[in-house]
């Protein structure tokens, strides 16, 4: 399990946890980042992030995606 910003372009991961105050997972759920949910880093720009989740491509900033944990294997 390791923070979504360790995990390498182009490969599939699985959420595993959300972490931090519930108002951001809250916010990250309604983008859908939620546990079970596979996710896709598509690109990355500066610190910044495009992930792609549940047929969308959502950018997200080094802070948000520090937030989401997931298994990379």
């Amino acid at each position: 399990m390791v923070p979504l910003t360790l995990a390498e372009g182009g490969g599939k991961s699985t959420v595993v946890k959300i972490t931090g105050r519930d108002e951001v997972r809250q916010h990250l759920a309604e983008l859908g980042f939620v546990v079970g949910t596979d996710v896709v880093v598509t690109n990355r720009l500066g610190g910044n992030m495009i992930v792609s989740v549940k047929d969308s491509r959502v950018a997200i900033d080094r802070d948000m995606a520090s937030r989401i944990m997931v298994d990379v294997g």
